[in-house]
């Protein structure tokens, strides 16, 4: 290294040193001011504390030895001398809402002559949706120091003495208000409230209504609140318990459903925790089996919102999951404007919830995933069972006529269900030669295409009693989602069953049996009794030979049964018991199709087609015709 490039380096050393120290100064000192700062502001508060006092801290405040809160705050909001912690009761036709003073959001509800579940020979105890610390709403504000609180740490003032009780078919309104104490031209707070500037939780009820109107409103409230604030979130916790007799059932499908402005419903995972970051929201409903907690955006959407469904702690039998929804919404101004909304507490019933035009009764489970379930629902199940109510006669008689009903209509597609079965029956000793013919194992190919060349000259199609039978099923599932989620079923009694919406036990047991339970439900083990007695029924008939293939499908089909015990143990007993149906009528149009078909003329019939040259198709003569050109090609090349 030569001298000219030493003295270069340490020249460059002695002004990386020189900056160093020259910045670190500068930040030394912008720290002392900054913490100088701070210190004044916090004393400036600490004086500020001292020299006024809330309404909470008047009874003290009035000794002279007293000494003021260090926490209190130039603008708060709380009245604790006015306030007594009473709540505010409405009374309607459907229920019973309580609201709190303390954050002026809605603490209890009880539904009118609803109850939830309680053992045979219990006292009814009523359905109450949630109740206390189970649900909680709150709106975060910034005042105009930076500072942030929560309206439901304070106290919203009423002029209601007593229970408001719906009178009459007009609507009346439930005026909570939040008022901010005075302040002065120093920025300090006075002890009085200022009475033209609040913030409302205006609610209109209708008698006969299960939804309720819920507008927040801003009147002069800029001098108090952060000027350049308009958009505020909508805190929603709740609790969800258990009222029904299932309670892993209930809490199975509990979860969160929502609309966006596009009108699609979707929901959040039912099985699992789970949450969701959303934008433009009509409306969220915390919903269970039988009811559902909805909260609506009426002339504007939600700007964007945050759901969160969570499951409970394995010791919380009570608790089904716990929710949670912040949901954004915009205001104008903080002098003059409101966020309208609106407030479904009640059954998750089809018929009701429809009436309001909000998609809302998506959230009962009809199989809208699939459109086929869910058109048979909506537009044959549920008219013919609302039809049938209307008559006042038991919801089991419902279920028969509903049955019968069914198995009528699909009366066409069980006979030719039933007659491509009997064809293919007396076919049997022609099939026998065929199994004569190809004993071996090895020859499996070639019986099969003689056993489809004989349906085919005797003009059978094996897949022709398929076909009808898939044609059932989708009735058969629409069945499976529709009596699970019929609230008009729930604590509906019928014979045994106390409640038609869930298991019927017979005997509880004192232990759990491995996929199947604690109890015995008698439904399910009739129609398994049934269905497998039709089993045994059907196979006899249809029974064509003794291969190892028939035989496996044999035994497949009579576990099915076994498998529907433990699966229909814990379901709905109006399901089982339609099951139960359903194999009861098939036995008797059985009867009827045995009595009306002559299966010895069928079987007359059937040789006689046999003996007729089968007509091909167009198709099958053009096939013919390719195959013998390719063979001829073949043998040219041979050549």
């Amino acid at each position: 290294m030569d001298k000219n490039t030493l003295i270069g380096l340490l020249l460059i050393f002695g002004l990386f040193l020189g900056f160093s120290f020259y910045t670190s100064s500068k930040t030394k000192k912008y720290q002392e001011q900054q913490q100088k700062a701070l210190q004044e502001t916090m004393a400036q508060q600490v004086a500020d504390s001292t020299a006024t006092a809330t309404l909470e801290d008047a009874p003290q405040a009035a000794a002279a030895d007293a000494t003021p809160a260090p926490a209190a705050r130039p603008n708060r909001f709380s009245t604790p001398d006015i306030a007594q912690e009473k709540d505010y009761v409405v009374e309607t036709d459907k229920a019973y809402y309580t609201f709190a003073q303390k954050g002026g959001y809605i603490k209890r509800v009880e539904l009118k002559d609803i109850y939830r579940y309680t053992p045979k020979d219990s006292a009814k105890l009523p359905l109450v949706l949630f109740d206390g610390d189970d649900n909680l709403m709150n709106i975060k504000l910034q005042c105009w120091d930076y500072s942030e609180i929560n309206t439901a740490d304070y106290y919203f003032l009423c002029d209601l003495e007593d229970t408001l009780k719906m009178q009459g078919d007009k609507p009346q309104t439930l005026s909570l208000k939040l008022f901010p104490n005075r302040i002065d031209s120093t920025g300090a707070a006075c002890q009085t409230l200022d009475n033209d500037s609040y913030i409302e939780y205006l609610y209109t009820f209708n008698p006969n209504d299960y939804r309720f109107g819920f507008r927040v409103n801003f009147k002069n409230m800029e001098k108090y609140l952060y000027a350049n604030q308009h958009s505020f979130t909508l805190n929603w916790d709740a609790n969800l318990n258990c009222v029904e007799k299932n309670y892993d059932y209930e809490k199975n499908i509990t979860s969160i459903y929502f609309m966006d402005d596009l009108d699609k419903v979707k929901n959040l995972d039912e099985r699992k925790s789970d949450k969701k970051e959303l934008t433009q929201l009509k409306w969220v409903s915390f919903k269970q089996q039988f009811f559902t907690s909805t909260i609506i955006a009426d002339k504007e959407s939600f700007n964007s919102g945050s759901l969160e469904v969570s499951l409970p702690d394995k010791n919380e039998q009570h608790l089904l999951k716990q929710m949670t929804a912040n949901l954004d919404f915009q205001l104008k101004d903080l002098n003059n404007s409101g966020f309208d909304m609106s407030m479904y507490l009640g059954p998750n019933q089809y018929k009701l919830l429809k009436r309001y035009d909000m998609n809302l009764e998506r959230q009962v489970p009809l199989g809208w995933r699939f459109f086929l379930l869910h058109w048979i629902n909506r537009f044959a199940v549920i008219p013919i069972f609302n039809w049938l109510e209307v008559y006042g006669i038991s919801y089991g008689i419902i279920i028969l006529i509903l049955t019968i009903i069914v198995k009528i209509v699909l009366f066409p597609v069980a006979y030719k269900t039933y007659l491509s079965s009997a064809r293919m029956r007396v076919l049997k000793p022609e099939i026998e030669v065929i199994n004569a013919r190809y004993p071996k194992q090895e020859d499996a190919m070639k019986k099969q295409q003689a056993v489809m060349a004989l349906y085919k000259r005797a003009g059978v199609s094996p897949a022709a009693g398929c076909l009808p039978m898939l044609l059932q099923m989708p009735i058969l599932i629409a069945m499976f989602r529709f009596f699970p989620s019929a609230y008009e079923l729930r604590q509906q009694p019928f014979l045994w069953a106390d409640d038609l919406s869930t298991y019927d036990s017979i005997l509880d047991l004192s232990f759990n049996i491995p996929f199947y339970g604690d109890h015995v439900s008698l439904f399910t083990l009739l129609m398994t009794a049934a269905t497998l007695f039709y089993t045994w029924l059907n196979n006899r008939m249809m029974s064509t030979g003794n291969d190892d293939q028939q035989k496996m499908m044999r035994v497949m089909m009579y576990m099915m049964p076994i498998l529907f015990l433990g699966m229909f143990n814990s379901f709905s007993s109006a399901l089982t018991y339609y099951y139960l149906l359903v194999n009861l009528i098939t036995f008797l149009q059985m009867w009827i199709f045995r009595i009306a078909v002559n299966e010895e003329k069928l079987h007359k019939k059937m040789q006689a087609n046999m003996a007729k040259p089968v007509k091909k198709s167009k198709w099958q003569l053009k096939l013919e015709e390719m195959a013998k050109q390719q063979q001829q090609m073949q043998k040219n090349a041979r050549r």
